[in-house]
């Protein structure tokens, strides 16, 4: 992602020790469905890790806990190389014994937004089944057994049910067209447009598209449903007639699905709570905030809650309903990034201003829960790769840490009852469901750990070094199967994207680390000034500075490797990365001449093209510090292209460089591929641009994944090794 503003989370200490292999984290007896035991796993011969062992691992969703606490559902997903042989279902393992996990759906499309009833007894999810156009939700009684049961047949799909308190209604979202009051005017407006004889889009606001995606007219709204009934039951639109909904800039966040309200039911179910923009509409010149908003079970005119330029999500109410949680972003004008921060509310709402609970930590929070008990509230955020677990009191004060593994990071939580759950991973351990219940975690499921026991791999290597400015930059390397420290290996550093993100101690699929490092590189990880997990203040020190303060890092990063680690051949050197990471890469080859290969997937060119083309352009203009006509040096000093002078100089745009991009994606969009070839044409440089016809931002498609992964490793054999 490029957005300087894109929101991610941050850590705390960095532990150095890195656990060799999953039984060292985890007890033998673990339940799961293919465990090995220590013993069988350090017998096994080991092999250096292939593009299969990355791409068919199973894929473990988030876990949600019932509410008593007694069970987890999750989804895994069978992963293969052409999607019509690819299935995806819901798993349910017990949190109070050690019996495997069970298969609960057998269906080939796969489920998501999974949600327990309140007395734990049923699930509702959202699949698109045989006859679904859209996404739909289904009800399935986990304790009686059955089918599962459709709720929604609507044109245009429903996602993220939630169960009112008394488990009687299901509060969801959906979309409608302009002038829709009906299900039966979306079905008619939806056919209108399948009729036409023209294929033209028209825009007047916003952005055009999102990701890799156009935008369609689609307008998200707030629909309640009864629960049992069954599809003859007839949802109704809460937010309907409203004059919040008519406003020309109302709406949610954008994700891959439509736009989305975070949305829940307050503690006594006769009325909802969300958050929601007024002023999408002026995406382009102003940061958009989500505020929250109160209105009845039964509709009518929503009342505005929070009264400030803040934005809030991941709503969630006290187990007495004395509180409303959320977490707050100040938006703070002129700034390109605010660590997310928990806030509350008394409730009913009085006092429209939070009270900001972690205001003394200089991290973002991930994520958090409400366990059972009510006093202390669990949360994660990242720091220096790793992502653990720590808590605050429902009041506020002092961090605690709690029991968290020493290495990698956790990706999701939840809780029910007295039951705490997630996911863990690492580089050398891929995703597995995990109880942390206030002691040394446990591993519940083994889907993963047999196939990843006979791969020979190493956890990364932490170090630190210090910038002449004074700032610590946090690093990790990883090594190559069958590695020797009496040998010389090439130095692979890969940058990561963002650049508000950070590199994480976590099995990957797109960059994997160990992947790259196959054929005989070290690959370094460098987490430059802009990244996340080092506090506010860092991650905005790219304001201004958007490629060069980071590419000199980067550089200096390979400098104090070389002087660490004497296996690193200082001749050898190669640099790439993806979306900033390929920003990155462009700029390191437009003004440095030190490395022999280059690799840029979806890395911007120029960044005036960028602004004006990518989805987004806000957050680039407070990069710069102002619009792209103000005449700011940084709008040219530091686009690559305009670097092209160097290649007289000798200091620049002279190594062989591979280009590839997706041709769907719209977050940094192909123009900038194609320039970038365009210019190593014009000034004679080795370079070879690939074009993916069927991929957005990411290669996500298996047999292209092992194509791009082949030709990375072609093209460094070629010019480094």
């Amino acid at each position: 992602m490029t957005s300087p503003r894109l929101r991610r989370s941050i850590g705390s200490l960095l532990i150095a020790a890195a656990c060799a292999s999953l039984a060292c984290a985890a007890p033998a007896h673990a339940a799961g469905t293919t465990a090995a035991t220590p013993a069988a796993a350090t017998q096994q011969a080991k092999h250096a890790i292939t593009h299969e062992d990355v791409w068919l691992m199973k894929r473990i969703g988030a876990p949600v806990a019932s509410p008593d606490g007694k069970w987890a559902v999750f989804s895994v997903v069978d992963s293969a190389y052409d999607s019509k042989d690819q299935w995806s279902d819901l798993w349910i393992k017990s949190l109070t014994d050690e019996s495997a996990p069970r298969r609960l759906t057998f269906s080939k499309g796969g489920e998501s937004a999974i949600a327990w009833s309140p007395d734990s007894r049923q699930l509702v999810f959202v699949a698109k089944r045989e006859g679904d156009e859209a996404g739909q939700i289904y009800r399935l009684d986990v304790a009686a057994g059955g089918e599962a049961q459709r709720l929604t047949s609507l044109t245009l799909g429903a996602r993220t049910p939630k169960w009112s308190p008394d488990g009687k209604q299901l509060l969801f979202i959906s979309d409608i067209y302009p002038g829709n009051k009906t299900e039966a005017d979306v079905k008619q407006s939806a056919k209108e447009r399948k009729d036409r004889k023209y294929s033209a889009r028209s825009y007047e606001t916003t952005a055009p598209r999102y990701f890799d995606k156009w935008l369609t007219d689609k307008q998200v709204r707030l629909f309640i449903v009864d629960a049992q009934a069954g599809i003859e039951a007839t949802p109704r639109d809460i937010l309907s007639g409203s004059q919040l909904v008519a406003l020309p800039g109302f709406g949610g966040g954008q994700g891959d699905e439509g736009q989305s309200l975070d949305a829940i039911w307050t503690p006594d179910g006769k009325g909802v709570v969300f958050n929601a923009a007024t002023n999408r509409d002026a995406a382009q010149r102003e940061a958009v905030h989500s505020q929250l908003y109160l209105v009845a079970a039964t509709g009518g005119e929503p009342q505005r809650l929070t009264q400030d330029q803040h934005s809030y999500n991941n709503l969630k109410f006290a187990a007495d309903g004395k509180t409303l949680f959320a977490l707050s972003d100040a938006e703070t004008p002129g700034k390109v990034y605010d660590v997310n921060r928990l806030a509350s509310f008394a409730w009913p709402l009085v006092n429209p201003q939070p009270t900001i609970l972690t205001a003394k930590l200089d991290r973002s929070i991930s994520r958090y829960v409400l366990p059972e008990g009510g006093k202390r509230i669990i949360f994660s955020y990242e720091h220096a790769g790793l992502e653990k677990l720590y808590s605050i009191d429902v009041k506020g004060g002092e961090v605690r840490d709690e029991p968290s593994l020493p290495t990698g990071s956790i990706s999701s939580l939840s809780s029910g009852g007295k039951s705490l759950v997630g996911v863990w991973e690492s580089s050398i351990n891929p995703p597995e469901i995990y109880a942390f219940n206030g002691k040394q975690p446990q591993r519940l499921t083994s889907f993963n750990t047999e196939k990843a026991s006979k791969i020979d791999w190493q956890a990364p290597e932490h170090f630190w070094f210090k910038t002449a400015d004074g700032r610590q930059i946090h690093n990790m390397i990883v090594k190559p199967a069958n590695f020797d420290p009496n040998k010389k290996y090439p130095l692979f550093t890969v940058i990561h994207g963002g650049a508000a993100s950070m590199w994480r101690d976590q099995f990957v699929l797109r960059w994997n680390y160990h992947l790259l490092a196959k054929p005989g590189y070290i690959v370094l990880l460098t987490d430059y000034k802009g990244s996340t997990g080092y506090g506010e203040e860092f991650a905005r020190s790219i304001q201004f500075d958007p490629l060069k303060g980071p590419g000199d890092e980067i550089n200096q990063g390979v400098d104090e490797a070389i002087k660490k680690y004497p296996f690193i051949d200082a001749t050898k050197l190669a640099a790439g990365g993806a979306s900033y990471g390929g920003h990155l890469a462009n700029w390191l080859q437009a003004t440095t001449t030190r490395y022999k290969a280059i690799v840029s997937h979806a890395g911007e060119m120029d960044l005036i093209m960028q602004w004006g083309t990518s989805d987004g352009g806000f957050g680039r203009e407070t990069n710069a510090g102002g619009p792209v006509w103000s005449q700011l040096p940084v709008w040219r000093d530091q686009s690559p292209v305009m670097q092209a002078g160097n290649h007289e100089k000798g200091t620049g745009f002279t190594t062989p460089i591979l280009i590839t991009v997706g041709e769907l994606d719209y977050r940094v969009p192909a123009n900038n591929a194609l320039m970038n070839f365009a210019v190593q044409q014009r000034l004679n440089v080795p370079a070879k641009l690939i074009v993916f016809p069927d991929e957005n931002h990411w290669i996500l498609k298996g047999e292209n994944s092992r194509f791009f992964y082949n030709q990375v490793e072609e093209w460094l054999a070629k010019y480094v090794k």
